[in-house]
């Protein structure tokens, strides 16, 4: 087991992975900006190291000066979390080159299920259903109208490198789409570095499933069971449960079956993400694949029992999982919030600044991972995210009534925050029945907005 390890990451997650490392006797290395020398995960870290200025690309993800932080403090290993650099396939070769676990999958498997269009190729190799669309990268607009006419329209237009949400385009018509390509193709290069786009059909009012799998380099990979996260604002997921509302035992066993299928394929190791899209008659399709720790991991975490982290951690260094699948069981319903720096009335504009009074909620099954305190100065430079608000309970219905009064007792002065928003979400009808789908909070918006009109 490694003795020390650098977290290469900042805010709630690295605040997570610190807490799991000392419980595991591991040692930790907190890297940080200049924007973030007073942040939690710096505080509670066993040694901080700064590596450059506030910007991203100076600090969090520049792969020398993280290196460098490694090399200096002595980690054997580097967690990445999500975002940053946890899928780099650059970042994983040279920290296999400078003799430096890294904890995530190899360098083959971020390949593989990076680019958005191999993806597609290698599930679809693997008999993993995809949605109809092109084979590979578009050259051109020209061959993405050919596409979207043997297809039919709607279609989207997605980024092969995307993630996120970004690089992403739907177009219902030839003059959309050629209105569309040229956008999503600035929107990649800007983002990603990489402008190829492909195309998918565009499924009308589908939901976002996804399967959490874990596989060690003994054989052994597993389903963990499913998290819903159609609660999305423009491809950014709002709200998390599991298990879902819509799912039987057979489709479960079905995607789970399907995503073992792909990580096998690619000779997976570690936690990760096989994301699905369900249609209405229920068909699932394969979307993509999230080669790291997610988010909304806690859902997962609360309705097995298993910390996430710390079985990445023991993968990385050699273990065996030490069970199956038939010793996986789910236990209960468990929903997640993202609670973020934005005012919904804005059109979700972050809202930097300083949180001048703050109270987290608790009691029976209640869980905030937040690197948040009061009198923090929430920076411009990162993303918006304050905490994720967990709750777990026996059923569905429990559980909403346990989010609801959370949410109630979650104060946060100083800045803006979506807490209300999320609140509004969970008053619907439409969530409370769990009949809704990945284009709901757009029709919830577009409501309240005429509604606050009038």
């Amino acid at each position: 087991m490694f003795s020390r390890i650098l977290v290469a990451n900042r805010g709630e997650i690295a605040v997570r992975i610190i807490r799991t490392c000392r419980e595991m006797g591991i040692r930790t290395v907190a890297v940080c900006s200049e924007a973030d020398r007073s942040a939690l995960h710096t505080q509670i870290a066993d040694e901080d190291v700064c590596i450059g200025p506030a910007p991203s690309r100076d600090s969090y993800l520049s792969i020398l000066a993280i290196l460098s932080a490694a090399r200096v403090t002595g980690a054997e290993a580097i967690h990445p979390g999500f975002g940053f650099l946890s899928e780099n396939p650059t970042f994983a070769r040279i920290c296999a080159k400078c003799g430096i676990a890294l904890i995530g999958p190899s360098e083959k498997a971020m390949l593989l299920m990076g680019d958005k269009a191999t993806a597609r190729q290698t599930a679809k190799a693997a008999g993993v259903p995809v949605v109809p669309g092109s084979e590979g990268s578009l050259a051109n607009v020209e061959e993405a109208l050919a596409t979207a006419e043997a297809i039919g329209y709607p279609v989207l237009v997605k980024a092969v490198a995307g993630g996120g949400g970004r690089g992403m385009r739907v177009a219902e018509t030839p003059e959309a789409l050629h209105s569309a390509f040229p956008l999503a193709r600035a929107e990649a290069r800007a983002c990603f570095g990489d402008d190829r786009l492909y195309l998918e059909k565009y499924l009308l009012r589908p939901r976002h499933v996804e399967i959490q799998v874990l596989a060690d380099r003994h054989g052994t990979c597993l389903s963990l069971g499913e998290r819903d996260c159609s609660l999305q604002r423009r491809n950014q997921k709002l709200c998390e449960e599991s298990p879902s509302p819509v799912l039987d035992a057979d489709l479960r066993r079905r995607m789970g079956e399907a995503a073992v299928r792909l990580c096998r394929a690619v000779d997976y190791e570690g936690a990760g993400t096989v994301e699905f899209l369900l249609a209405s008659d229920g068909h699932f399709y394969f979307m993509e694949m999230n080669t790291r720790i997610q988010v909304e991991h806690p859902v997962t975490e609360m309705v097995t029992g298993l910390d996430l982290i710390r079985e990445q951690i023991r993968v990385a260094a050699g273990e065996p999982l030490g069970y199956g699948q038939d010793d996986v069981r789910f236990e209960g319903h468990a929903i997640e919030c993202r609670i973020n720096a934005e005012s919904a009335d804005r059109g979700f504009l972050p809202c930097p600044g300083t949180i001048s009074v703050l109270h987290v909620p608790g009691g029976p099954g209640v869980r905030v991972d937040s690197a948040v305190y009061q009198g923090y100065t929430v920076p411009p430079y990162y993303d918006s995210l304050l905490a994720k608000l967990i709750v777990h309970a026996r059923t569905r219905p429990e559980a909403v009534a346990r989010m609801r009064r959370a949410l109630g007792e979650f104060l946060i002065k100083g800045v803006d925050t979506t807490v209300e928003f999320q609140l509004d979400l969970l008053r619907t009808p439409e969530f409370n029945s769990g009949e809704y789908d990945t284009g709901f909070v757009t029709r919830f918006l577009d409501n309240r907005e005429s509604r606050s009109g009038a």
